[in-house]
């Protein structure tokens, strides 16, 4: 049996034809010289790949400043997960590409789906694949008679979610090892990071992995759903299961994680509106944007169809979150800085939402999110990105852009109660820079807006400001200063 090359995003079982299979692990050198990555993103990566090498005679480890100087021998592997990683595996000599795995939908079906329609949205592929895999279906029907709870799964967020914390991460001497590796670069190859150090808050083994899949399911699935949208300063985690960082580098594999959820459902009688909350998340929006990142071309993460051409401030690229007084973006920030994860709405409507609103250029953030995130790639950050957080694609994979003002966060987080800032305030020192900056991001876009539908009502509550145009000079003045 050839040896099966596994990159870091592909360490799971369901990567290998089967557990005597021998394995080659590369640790590139030259792929944390060539870009600024968080420090617990790097430590993640090179101890999941050290733990998965430890006490296995299959695994041949090998550390290299290259990928191309490390595959000697003929190998396999599966389709990686980035354009320029499936370049390289295809100038390499002896090496054999695989069909991909670590996604449910195959990328046929997926091209099937798409051939000959206009938009793509998730909600389309989502029935689909809930059709095609036999995921929540009572036969030919979904589970309940609905196919999706989103509209009840906007819940404000309570005083407390009372779940129990995921199991800790303990650390061993492979992660004190690759900490003294990652000092050591920083300090002798002028290889820099960004971000805090650990301790470790991710799993790097499989065995780490499962036991966060299933505290998820038995603790924190019942209460996703009503919450996944809700925000609380003193609960980074709320309901969300923290288990992104370990499909996307391969721990888990996303049937296996659905299949628990409805397993929940089906037998534990958990909340359909929770499990089918959670099952898009993964069933659909998972996949739908690892093969958008396929499907649309290569230029995609260049598109600025609004136009969006500001650098990202210093401020916000060294996750100086001391330096911001906004409540909810300070936090957001140090969250970041501190865990290399927040939960899907923060990026969303926290971080997005201010680049947008500033003109931020969408390219640049999407390297950003990718750099920044423990659980961050390319395939993950171009369509997230470029297209449902930025809009940058004219509305290809989503319908509106996803603005909204101070009165969204104060609605779902208890963020304002504590910020120099008031919500309901767009003008003058109190004023919130989401409510001035969604008014200023409508102001500038209303002729590219005008003709989509959801935007009808903002719009015209645009043309009825009378403050609109000081409003405007405010946040042309406010640049790209740390509100």
């Amino acid at each position: 049996m050839r040896r099966r090359w596994l990159f870091a995003d592909q360490l799971g079982p369901h990567f290998l034809d089967s557990p005597e299979q021998p394995v080659l692990l590369v640790e590139s050198k030259g792929v944390f010289r060539r870009r600024v990555f968080h420090r617990q993103k790097a430590h993640l990566v090179l101890s999941a790949l050290r733990h998965l090498a430890r006490g296995n005679d299959n695994v041949r480890l090998v550390r290299a400043e290259t990928y191309a100087e490390a595959v000697t021998e003929p190998v396999t592997v599966c389709h990686p997960t980035s354009r320029a990683a499936r370049g390289l595996v295809r100038r390499l000599p002896r090496v054999e590409m695989l069909a991909p795995r670590g996604f449910v939908t195959a990328p046929e079906d997926f091209v099937a789906w798409a051939h000959g329609r206009d938009h793509l949205r998730l909600e389309d592929f989502y029935r689909d694949a809930r059709r095609r895999h036999d995921i929540l279906m009572d036969g030919a029907e979904p589970a309940g008679g609905r196919w999706n709870f989103d509209a009840d799964n906007r819940e404000p967020p309570p005083a407390s979610l009372d779940v129990p914390a995921p199991p800790q991460i303990t650390e061993d001497d492979i992660d004190a090892e690759v900490r003294e590796d990652l000092d050591r670069w920083e300090r002798d190859d002028g290889i820099r990071f960004v971000g805090n150090d650990g301790p470790r808050l991710f799993p790097a083994t499989r065995a780490e992995a499962l036991a966060r899949l299933r505290h998820f399911v038995e603790y924190r699935l019942p209460l996703f759903g009503p919450y996944e949208d809700a925000m609380l300063a003193g609960d980074p985690l709320m309901a969300h299961s923290m288990l992104s960082a370990s499909i996307n580098l391969g721990l888990l594999d996303p049937l296996e994680v659905v299949e628990h959820a409805e397993a929940a459902y089906r037998k534990k009688g958990v909340d359909l509106q929770s499990v089918e909350g959670f099952v898009r998340q993964i069933l659909g929006w998972r996949d739908f944007i690892w093969h958008l990142y396929w499907y649309f071309e290569p230029g995609y993460r260049n598109a600025d169809e609004l136009g969006a051409r500001q650098e990202l401030p210093a401020w916000f690229q060294r996750l100086d979150a001391d330096a911001v007084e906004a409540r909810c973006l300070s936090d957001v920030l140090a969250g970041v800085r501190d865990r290399g994860w927040v939960h899907h709405i923060l990026r969303l409507m926290v971080l997005g939402n201010y680049a947008m609103q500033r003109g931020w250029r969408p390219g640049a953030l999407a390297d950003w999110f990718h750099r920044s995130f423990v659980d961050g790639y390319e395939w993950v950050m171009t369509a997230n990105v470029i297209g449902m957080s930025q809009f940058a694609d004219g509305g290809r994979m989503s319908t509106k852009p996803y603005a909204a003002g101070g009165a969204y966060i104060s609605r779902m987080s208890d963020y304002c109660g504590g910020c120099r800032y008031r919500p309901q305030v767009r003008l003058g020192e109190d004023a919130c820079p989401y409510t001035a900056g969604y008014w200023s991001f409508l102001a500038r876009h209303e002729r590219e807006l005008a003709g989509n539908h959801r935007m009808r009502q903002p719009l015209q509550g645009l043309r009825r400001l009378a403050d609109l145009e000081a409003v405007v000079e405010q946040e042309e003045a406010r640049g790209s200063r740390a509100p």
